[in-house]
């Protein structure tokens, strides 16, 4: 049994929580993309863990798994993993040997791109978190990145750096025409022989730990052995570099066709599993790019927003960025669960709604005096939407740790009636609903690893 969590919407669904519900059922979990730009957070007991690179399975004693299709900063890892060993955790997490490395002056050419994209006449900004991950998944398209494996080899590992360093300095000194020297910690990050003695030391602690697998190998050895596995999706499927609203995306593939891509582990065993979307009941996004339902016109929206954003803690896990805020869209969940083939989805965020004077969902959007049911191939399309809407019944307050252990029938009645109408309008059953931040604040309907 395989089972695929997706993010559906911008990300920040709170795909942490049911990974973490769930990832107590699964014998590994599987992250196949991304990198520590997607923050992931797991309430236990009251205790918050901030993820930003560890599997969320990690909290449960699960074997967590980076693989081929993440890019990986060992400093990130090694800091995460030793947060949660001084919390009393022993986390066993394992990192595919094909993954790439974020590399020092990948975080610096993100940001120093980001700042000429900021430029009018430059481009758009896509607001990204400053973490390398964009200037790597380029390395790795064009075959000049360093992998995992090559860490382990310190030849290698020279020769490699000797080979792209020379050219990452030229970028930044005769195509941005920017002076290095005048910069220590810049210039560092183009020094060979500091970063081959920075990371040939990490491959000693990840050879010493064994923490490095061949990761398809390994899935396959544990599938056989009849092992359950969960693949963890960072992001959404709205920032995914092919189905999203580009160029405001990521730059990896958070859909579950790249659970297989990003594990080496068959296309066929992965599409025989579940896989279940993760939906917020209303919407959210940091960073820059259309939003077709945002709460931001008067000052009434404004303050909706806002009310909405603190009850929700919508703030990055990994900036601390307050994210924009918006009603529900249908559209957008629609093309999701054709992307992604969702066997089911769970709706997280349903407290937050609770106590509003109104609730609206988009249905559908109109654009040049034609209703669409789902998102726009364009992003410059996509900006000119109008969203239609629908007005829903607004819910009461409730206590959600007594819903949770109650169950469905304990939640207000108009909480029901949007959930079931959201099911209908992507033909997709809600497999659960999250009424609090919590590990059990969360009604379960269907576990996955049952089906």
């Amino acid at each position: 049994m395989t089972l695929t969590i997706v993010g559906s919407q911008l990300g920040d669904e709170g795909k942490g929580a049911l990974v973490d519900r769930w990832g107590g059922d699964a014998d590994v979990v599987v992250r196949y993309q991304g990198g520590d730009n997607a923050g992931h957070t797991v309430v236990e007991g009251g205790v918050e863990y901030k993820l930003s690179l560890v599997p969320s399975g990690a909290v449960r004693g699960t074997i967590g798994i980076l693989g081929n299709g993440c890019v990986v900063n060992p400093k990130t890892l090694f800091t995460e993993i030793d947060d949660l060993r001084e919390r009393g955790l022993d986390p066993d997490v394992r990192v595919a040997r094909r993954a790439h490395v974020i590399m020092p002056y990948h975080r610096v050419l993100d940001g120093i791109e980001e700042e000429v994209k900021a430029d009018d006449d430059a481009g758009d900004a896509v607001g990204t978190t400053g973490r390398g991950i964009g200037p790597t998944y380029e390395d790795k398209a064009g075959r000049r990145g360093i992998r995992i494996a090559d860490l382990l080899d310190p030849d290698v590992l020279r020769e490699k750096l000797e080979y792209v360093v020379p050219q990452k300095r030229a970028l930044v000194e005769d195509v941005y025409e920017l002076d290095l020297a005048g910069d220590d910690d810049r210039a560092e990050a183009f020094d060979v022989d500091a970063l081959h003695e920075e990371f040939a030391a990490i491959g000693e602690r990840l050879a010493d730990e064994g923490m490095t697998v061949n990761c398809s190998d390994y899935l396959h050895r544990r599938h056989e052995a009849g092992d359950e596995i969960l693949f963890e999706g960072a992001q959404g499927t709205h920032i995914d570099v092919d189905h999203g609203n580009y160029p405001f995306v990521t730059s990896s593939n958070p859909t579950a066709g790249a659970a297989s891509v990003g594990s080496g582990f068959g296309v066929t065993t992965v599409g025989d599993g579940e896989v279940v979307g993760i939906v917020k009941a209303y919407l959210s996004r940091v960073g820059e790019g259309p939003l077709p339902t945002e709460l931001d016109g008067d000052a009434d929206e404004e303050a909706l927003a806002d009310d909405i954003r603190e009850r929700g803690g919508e703030f990055g896990t990994v900036t601390g960025r307050p994210r924009r805020i918006g009603w529900l869209d249908l559209p957008m969940l629609r093309h999701a669960a054709r992307v992604s083939g969702f066997t089911g989805v769970a709706v997280n965020h349903v407290d937050v709604l609770a106590g509003l004077d109104e609730l609206k969902v988009c249905t559908a959007y109109e654009l040049d005096s034609e209703e669409l049911d789902t998102v726009p191939t364009t992003t410059g399309r996509w900006e000119r939407c109008e969203p239609v809407y629908e007005t829903l019944d607004t819910w009461e307050e409730f206590d959600s740790a007594a819903v949770a252990e109650a169950g469905y029938d304990a939640l207000p009645e108009a909480a029901r009636e949007y959930l079931e109408f959201v099911a209908d309008e992507i033909d997709t059953p809600i497999y659960a609903i999250g009424v609090g931040p919590d590990r059990e604040e969360t009604v379960e309907l269907t576990n996955p690893f049952d089906e």
